[in-house]
């Protein structure tokens, strides 16, 4: 059976929710095939995920593992929302062994059975995921090593672009970056396809939806960087715009685009020497509110570093813009404070990815599937 993404996580009420949970759970019910199970299960991570239930999306997909799977296309997509899922609680170590688990895995098939179009499609997603760990790291040279498997074109699309356009982002290659970011949004696959095509199966924060306001986003950061304001402003708003639709209006999710839209204004009005504290305040205030708290359903060591770094982006952003307010000068430096203290990025300082100037030899890049500073 198939299961479109979007089925059941566009309305966001509490009685659709349930309703969608139930029938989720009567169809994995009167699965015979462990592989149809593993499909619905992925579903069912997905819907908990959004709505912020992160325990129990892990854990509809660790039972995954315990099944007997034949479909790597279900393991991969497994593994890609568990690695994301971990990435965005701020979980590196967990989220780097389940990504080695996959590519041992990944190895011994190729091995046994060798390669055809499918099992390359789904090496180049190990690959590029195992690359995304190694990135949000600040190992550059190890991430390097995974994304140069999968240079060739035919593997270009969603996540695996993105993540190898955000690559070469950090390493100021902005031509390619451009590139990249572009086949992500555009080869996107249409709404029912992370469910139709096996190799394209995807869940959590690795759906095609969260991938094309990802890429928009960080394109968007892009252009600002590259101090085209005003094309950056136009694609972030629509990153904005895809995040409220998909997510809602309240959803952690916005306040992330929010802080990359506050730190594009800032970069602004650093670079051309003028002033946008009003709107720089407002856009940091709305996001600090959107992100000041986990998800509801996270608890205990899940919830401890959930979002850390935009937090303490959005937090050191808003401080700079108090800071100018003669009255506001003690709010902003606890605010300063706690943004330095909550700050662990192994690439950059807070300063440096708040300060970018055109001459800057690091440029912070936002990826908004994860909810981390790479």
């Amino acid at each position: 059976m198939f299961l479109c993404s979007n089925c059941f996580l566009l309305d966001k009420e509490d009685e659709t929710y349930a309703r969608a949970l139930l029938v989720l759970e009567q169809c994995l019910a009167i699965q015979q095939d462990d592989n149809s199970k593993g499909m619905v299960l992925l579903g069912m991570s997905t819907l908990f995920y959004e709505r912020g239930n992160f325990s129990e999306a892990i854990d509809r997909l660790h039972k995954i593992e315990d099944l007997n799977i034949s479909s790597m296309g279900v393991r991969v997509a497994a593994t890609e929302a568990l690695v994301g899922i971990y990435l965005e609680l701020g979980q590196d170590d967990t989220a780097s062994a389940v990504a080695e688990v996959c590519r041992q895995l990944m190895d011994a098939i190729k091995l046994e059975i060798g390669t055809g179009f499918v099992l390359e499609v789904l090496d180049a997603r190990t690959k590029a995921i195992e690359g995304l760990v190694k990135l949000v790291r600040g190992k550059l040279k190890k991430a390097e090593s995974f994304f140069l498997g999968v240079e060739d074109d035919k593997y270009f699309t969603g996540n695996v672009a993105l993540s190898y356009g955000e690559f070469k982002h950090v390493q100021h290659d902005f031509s390619m970056a451009k590139k990249l970011y572009g086949m992500a949004t555009q080869e996107m696959p249409d709404d029912n396809k992370d469910f139709k095509i096996p190799y394209y199966l995807a869940a959590c924060n690795i759906v095609s939806e969260e991938v094309e306001m990802a890429a928009t986003c960080t394109l968007g950061q892009l252009e600002s960087h590259l101090g085209n304001f005003g094309v950056a402003e136009e694609i972030l708003t629509r990153a904005l715009t895809i995040a409220e639709k998909h997510f809602g209006s309240h959803h952690p999710k916005v306040g992330v685009i929010l802080t990359c839209i506050a730190l594009m204004f800032r970069q602004k009005a650093m670079r051309e020497q003028s002033s946008s504290l009003l709107i720089q305040e407002g856009l940091f205030r709305r996001a600090l509110d959107l992100l000041k708290g986990p998800p509801l359903e996270v608890e205990g060591a899940l919830a401890k570093d959930c979002r850390r770094d935009i937090l303490a982006l959005a937090r050191g952003g808003y401080a700079e813009t108090l800071c100018v307010q003669q009255k506001r000068k003690d709010e902003a430096e606890k605010l300063r404070s706690l943004a330095e203290s909550a700050w662990r990025n192994p690439r950059l300082s807070l300063a440096e990815a708040l300060d970018v100037s055109e001459h800057s030899s690091k440029v912070p890049v936002v990826d908004a599937r994860i909810s981390r500073v790479l």
